[in-house]
């Protein structure tokens, strides 16, 4: 059981390096308006509300990088939990 959590904890240090290096997070979508004329915006709902920002061709794919680096973090952090409740369980 010790290799086990030993493995764990290493998994663990793997994923905390990794998060570090993600740079920018932004937790919401981008989202593109119109048919004839596709505008780029960056979409987050908060308190129920949905928040636009204009992004134009510019900040269009630091946006999407944005976004992408937030999904990422979830992942990590499901990982890191199912690994925690491991290693709490097997104390």
């Amino acid at each position: 059981m010790k290799v086990e959590i030993s493995k764990a904890k290493r998994r663990i240090k793997f994923l905390q390096k990794k998060m570090g290096a993600l740079g920018p997070v932004m937790r919401g979508s981008l989202v593109v308006i119109g048919t004839k004329n596709k505008q780029p915006y960056f979409s987050l709902n908060k308190n129920k509300k949905t928040n636009l920002i204009y992004l134009g061709i510019k900040r269009e794919k630091l946006a999407q990088e944005y976004s992408d680096n937030y999904k990422k973090l979830l992942e990590f952090v499901e990982e890191m939990t199912e690994l925690n409740m491991f290693i709490l369980k097997n104390l």
